[in-house]
């Protein structure tokens, strides 16, 4: 009777670990480089969501990709329920224009605003690059393809009716590759839609003598007036080695997005991990700090909020 009884037991839990296994949900979120924002953004989301797995069952990880472009695209053939894009890319792969022209993607949906993200242009010292009209048969790192630095590099050459043949080089290095070439001379100068400060751009003021860019003029003030997702931007002085007054640009907001074929409840779970913990997430990384949860449920997004997203802020009373 004993021997029955223990393997009654064994196997009713070996059932209930099979049952919490089939009800355990996978979120995976589509980040950037390494050296990247989006990286910390993606790896600080799944931080807070993997601690409440055992009430959710939602589990979270945040591979480096290659960006918004990458991962706006996996996101529409379903290979990731989420990830991290620039607010510009955001409208383009909703509203079927730009880069995603006839790729329209009615199923996107925005869950929340992050950092902004200005245009970086860093050159070396010695290139004699001091604003972005000198970087005319310049070497210059455009991005690599499928990210959100290379195609808005795009968006600025079409502005100012330029093509990268501009450029004696146009490199494609990923942006944890770039600044090393850089400081070994073989290129003048590296481009970032990032947050502020940055591993990578650090990495190169540190390494090399270097200096933050202003990209400005007309061309860039029409723009901004011509596309409501992009905005005036400044970096602070005193980030970056050698930049140490505040240098202008425009920029656009990172976002996180996800699509109408994920499950409300594991969005929902999401967003409530990074709410609930705000304090800690703002923490995980100084482009993190002085974020208002207000805020971001409202800039920059293009697209319709998911209705996990919608139920929690409703809850918190953010939204009616």
């Amino acid at each position: 009777m004993k021997k029955l009884l223990k393997i009654s037991l064994v196997a009713g839990l070996a059932m209930s670990a099979i049952s919490v296994q089939a009800d355990e949900k996978f979120v995976t979120i589509g980040t950037g480089g390494q050296t990247g924002v989006y990286y910390v953004v993606g790896q600080s989301v799944c931080k807070l969501v993997n601690r409440t797995t055992a009430k959710t069952n939602v589990k979270c990880n945040a591979p480096s990709t290659g960006g918004s472009v990458a991962n706006l695209n996996a996101i529409a053939g379903n290979q990731m329920q989420m990830g991290i894009a620039q607010s510009d890319w955001q409208f383009h792969a909703y509203n079927g224009t730009s880069s995603f022209k006839g790729k329209k993607n009615d199923k996107l949906r925005a869950v929340f605003s992050i950092h902004p993200e200005p245009f970086t242009v860093m050159a070396r010292d010695d290139s004699g690059v001091q604003s972005f009209d000198d970087l005319k048969n310049k070497r210059v790192n455009v991005g690599d393809p499928g990210s959100g630095t290379r195609a808005t590099m795009k968006v600025v050459l079409d502005a100012k009716g330029w093509t990268e043949k501009e450029f004696k080089v146009a490199s494609e290095l990923k942006a944890s590759e770039m600044a090393s070439v850089m400081c070994d001379n073989n290129l003048d100068a590296i481009t970032y839609n990032v947050g502020h400060p940055n591993g990578a751009l650090k990495e190169a003021a540190a390494s090399c003598d270097a200096h933050l860019v202003p990209v400005t003029g007309k061309a860039i003030d029409k723009l901004i007036a011509d596309n409501a997702y992009y905005a005036k931007a400044t970096i602070p002085g005193g980030l970056y080695k050698g930049s140490d007054k505040p240098v202008d640009t425009f920029g656009v907001y990172a976002t996180l997005v996800t699509s109408t074929d994920v499950d409300a409840d594991s969005v929902y779970a999401v967003v409530k991990a990074v709410f609930d913990n705000f304090d800690r997430f703002k923490r995980l990384h100084p482009a993190f700090a002085n974020l208002k949860e207000q805020d971001m449920i409202k800039n920059a997004l293009s697209a319709p909020l998911h209705e996990g997203a919608v139920r929690y802020y409703k809850e918190r009373g953010w939204l009616k």
